[in-house]
């Protein structure tokens, strides 16, 4: 797809404002070198475009076939491994492994961290366990020093400088702070609810949150109608609701189902910040070790047969088929709906697209007025979510870092989302994420030795309002004949720890061992 045609200033307005863009200067600073990483779109759009699928010059015969190599995928291969079914074969489209948790050596590529699990959330305490992420010895689940987010955690720009945290204080009226309280209070309300069999209304993985009708009532409308019933009109306080709803769902308080958007606030429970230099691919190199991905395989037809399934794999000219005895898919549902068509297509799934920068840096910027640099750092006038720093975990505070930038397309039209966002090539991202922090670090262009892009046209799934309470999700995650399905879109909230229940609740329907990681009763 070619990139957008537009001048400079076009290009900084549409993605940045018109404010910035009038305010941007000519730059006589080149862009730094770099490259598109990544998300093999033209690849995957074979599906959308595909006729018949191809006769595989060879056929293999495995017990079971992962259909991708996120997280879901090598978590149900991880499970399966646990129960000795070991004929896996996994594939995986692009040339890496992990999906939107992948990384580079030293920096992540997308998500970049986990919330300490709940007692109830016991697939990713065994997970931590095995990483020795959970302390040995003890019952609770008490995370090594060393893995909890080091201080200062989060900083936000407001007004020309930084200050701790992510609300604006800075300013704020008594109004404004009053209706903070109010807010909060209702949060800490709904964070210590608990139904008639003891579930709280909101926790991590979903699966284990109660569907008792007061609290499935708020998905039934949006975030800002939430806001507005409670008189909650408070414009800092609005932004930082909708920052968290750009944050985890790449959508706006209208596109957010009012259940996601206390869901993200309640579901905490102020347990602490999880992560690593390079984000969640700590985790994926983890899970990987249970089943090795042939990675570049792009699977373009399942078909259930008597026995199983029968599945089609296209690298290149070459076609393999496999005659499998299960299939885990392990990919978004609108793949599936092509991938699968003798299975009634899915309704109501839309997903978020991203744009995520790696700025390799010589040094660090000029200290900036106000609050030092933090993990993340987030700037309040701006459609970005700001960055995270990898080298922040490491302790080490001065010389070279790279800041990984994060810029969710929350457009109301998905769709349209996704085209700006592959229409944009790696130089017009580089320059929005160049002049859009350059705001908050004047020198930071001099600095860049390498720039990298990763375009996520399908990021994650959007919770909006009406959809995690949807049959048609319910449905969704139900076996079709001996295909199962394992991925966030399943849950409503695109989080790692939905994609490893999910991908260990598909393995434990293939293993048959009875101890699937559902709630208890």
């Amino acid at each position: 797809m070619a990139t957008l045609e537009l001048s400079r200033r076009e290009l900084l307005a549409a993605f940045l404002g018109t404010a910035v863009a009038c305010r941007a200067r000519r730059e006589e600073t080149p862009l730094p070198p770099g490259e598109l990483a990544g998300a093999s779109h033209e690849v995957g759009h074979r599906l959308r475009d595909a006729g018949p699928p191809p006769q595989p010059s060879r056929w293999e015969s495995h017990d079971v076939v992962i259909a991708g190599a996120g997280v879901a995928g090598l978590a149900a291969a991880w499970r399966l491994a646990q129960s000795n079914l070991r004929d896996v074969v996994l594939f995986e489209l692009e040339p890496a492994i992990g999906g939107t948790s992948r990384s580079g050596a030293s920096y992540p590529w997308g998500a970049h961290y986990i919330i300490a699990p709940s007692d109830e959330n016991r697939v990713l305490a065994q997970l931590l366990r095995e990483m020795g992420v959970i302390e040995d010895g003890v019952t609770s689940n008490v995370i090594a020093e060393q893995f909890i987010c080091r201080d200062p955690e989060e900083r936000l720009f407001y007004r020309g400088r930084w200050y701790e945290g992510l609300y604006p204080a800075a300013g704020a009226t008594h109004e404004d702070l009053r209706q903070l309280r109010a807010f909060e209070a209702e949060i800490a309300k709904w964070a210590a609810w608990r139904d008639a069999k003891g579930r709280r209304a909101f926790t991590i993985p979903v699966a284990y949150a109660s569907d008792d009708a007061e609290v499935t009532a708020l998905d039934r409308m949006s975030m800002r109608t939430w806001l507005d019933a409670r008189g909650l009109t408070s414009p800092r306080l609005r932004w930082f609701v909708e920052y968290a709803c750009r944050d985890d769902y790449g959508a706006l308080l209208d596109d957010t189902s009012a259940w996601a958007g206390v869901f993200y606030f309640a579901s905490r429970d102020n347990r602490p910040v999880i992560t690593w230099p390079e984000g969640n691919g700590r985790l994926v190199a983890h899970l990987a070790r249970s089943a090795p991905a042939r990675t570049g395989w792009l699977v373009v037809h399942i078909e259930p047969t008597e026995t199983g399934a029968d599945v089609i794999a296209v690298r290149g000219d070459e076609a393999v088929g496999v005659h499998a005895k299960h299939v885990i898919f392990a990919g978004p549902q609108f793949i599936a709906d092509r991938v699968i068509p003798s299975r009634p297509r899915s309704e109501g799934f839309t997903y978020g697209s991203w744009m995520v920068a790696n700025l390799t840096l010589r040094d660090r910027p000029s200290p900036s007025p106000g609050f030092p640099l933090a993990w993340d750092n987030v700037l309040y006038d701006s459609p970005s979510l700001g960055y995270v720093v990898s080298t922040h975990q490491r302790g080490i505070d001065h010389g070279p870092t790279t800041f990984t930038y994060y810029y969710p397309l929350c457009d109301a039209h998905p769709r349209q989302a996704r085209e700006r966002l592959l229409a944009t090539g790696r130089d017009a991202w580089a320059d929005i994420a160049l002049t859009d922090l350059s705001r908050a670090h004047p020198d930071l262009r001099k600095l860049t030795a390498r720039l990298d892009v990763m375009r996520w046209g399908h990021a994650m799934i959007r919770p909006t309002p009406g959809f995690v309470t949807s049959p048609a999700r319910a449905r969704a995650s139900a076996p079709f004949r001996n295909i199962h399905f394992a991925n966030t879109d399943l849950s409503a909230v695109p989080l790692f720890e939905e994609a490893l229940y999910h991908g260990v609740r598909a393995g434990e329907e293939v293993a048959g061992t009875g101890t699937n990681p559902r709630p208890p009763a």
